[in-house]
């Protein structure tokens, strides 16, 4: 076994040249599939933190029925208890309870429809992004409970900046009665989110219930896990827990199904990029070994002669693929290492760019994790390696004097 070994790694130095341009192809493709394996898993974190992290949240919690309909009628049923119990759920890191409805806001110069949230500013901080992207004003600062935060491009379409005033309109939950408030801008918002900034008004919750007649009642508890996977996890028991008494918990993955639908073909990715790289293992591998076999007609004639069996030769051939194939993915993890952490550094600028319903906000990086430089490197090798048979069983298969004979 050490003979073949120290046998099969001279031989593929014969040729420098031919073994380095070789090596650099395949360990190329093995960088490439690394890489986008990275790229695809910085791509799932950046758009599930985009989603979560603005307004969503990791889970919520709704009336049956609220998510389909959108009715202001249905509220969260038995709240004050539920609320209760999630201040004491361990894998609850944070929650807040909102109203939702649709209205229409007007000022002096025009008018829009937007949805009108109720939050509690205390509590939503730590569940949206709305006071970190503020670019004017403040996040409900003091006691005015008729403190207003809108999108900037919601505030030009409206003509309006801080202090000015509008005219909120929306429906009473059970009445239908339609009720008015004056509100006073103190906050411009931009998350660029074309959705967000130009069809969205918070308000506190306190005053959203007054309006639509829902006393005490919201319609929406949003969530904040301590551990993300639980909010992807369909079937952890929380939600099942909280998916009774006509009330309705669900993760991410079921209010945003086609991010998840994404996610989980986008193993087709790396399935593409991996056929590549063998399409390209196969052709450079064939292409050295063959060429190193006609090399060496002579002397395969000669040890054949001497009485060497045609599996030793086979052998041989195998062991200098799989040695190839040690110095593509030695180049190849080189290749990777260098380009992927370059990459998590400067990072990739789709910001603006929709996708499944969810806009990207911040610069994609790339996630190295160590199964991309185990698996992969040894898919390569174990393909390579399995590539060489072709060429050792030719090369096994030849007799003594046709070797020679084609040497010359």
């Amino acid at each position: 076994m050490t003979l073949f070994l120290k046998l099969a790694w001279r031989n593929i130095f014969r040729n420098k040249r031919r073994t380095y341009i070789t090596g650099v192809a395949i360990g190329v493709g093995l960088a490439s599939l690394i890489f986008v394996d990275a790229l695809i898993l910085g791509f799932e974190k950046n758009m599930i933190g985009t989603a979560t992290g603005s307004f969503l949240g990791e889970g919520q919690i709704h009336g049956d029925g609220f998510r389909e309909l959108l009715s202001v009628e249905t509220t969260i049923e038995h709240l004050d208890e539920i609320t209760s119990r999630l201040g004491d759920e361990n894998i609850v890191e944070h929650f807040t309870v909102r109203t939702m409805s649709f209205g229409m806001i007007s000022s002096p110069a025009n008018l829009a429809a937007v949805s009108m949230v109720g939050v509690e500013p205390a509590t939503e901080q730590f569940l949206s992004q709305i006071d970190d992207v503020l670019i004017e004003g403040s996040y409900f600062d003091g006691d005015n409970e008729r403190d207003l935060i809108i999108g900037s491009k919601l505030a030009d379409l409206l003509e309006v900046g801080l202090g000015d005033r509008v005219v909120l309109t929306t429906a009473e939950a059970h009445t239908g009665d339609l009720a008015q408030e004056m509100f006073r801008v103190s906050g411009i918002y931009y998350f660029n989110v074309p959705e967000m900034d130009g069809a969205m008004a918070f308000v506190r919750l306190g005053k959203a219930q007054a309006m639509l007649g829902l006393e005490d009642q919201a319609h929406e508890i949003a969530l904040i896990f301590t551990d993300p996977r639980y909010g992807r996890d369909k079937n952890h028991p929380f939600w099942e827990e909280y998916s009774v008494g006509g009330n309705e918990a669900v993760g991410w993955p079921v209010i945003l199904p086609q991010v998840e639908a994404y996610f989980e073909i986008s193993w087709f990715s790396t399935l593409f990029t991996g056929v590549i790289i063998f399409g390209i293992v196969v052709l450079g591998i064939i292409n050295t070994l063959f060429m190193s076999l006609h090399e060496r007609m002579f002397e395969f004639g000669v040890i054949r002669a001497v009485g060497t069996r045609p599996t030793a030769i086979a052998r041989l051939i195998v062991f200098e693929a799989g040695s190839l194939a040690i110095v593509s993915i030695v180049m190849g993890i080189i290749i990777a290492l260098l380009i992927t952490w370059l990459v998590t550094k400067t990072g990739i600028d789709y910001s603006g760019i929709e996708f499944g319903g969810v806009t990207i906000r911040e610069r994609l990086y790339p996630i190295m994790k160590s199964h991309q430089f185990v698996l992969y490197p040894i898919l390569v090798f174990v393909f390579t390696t399995f590539i060489g048979i072709f060429p050792a069983i030719r090369a096994a298969r030849m007799s003594p004097a046709e070797a020679m004979r084609k040497s010359f």
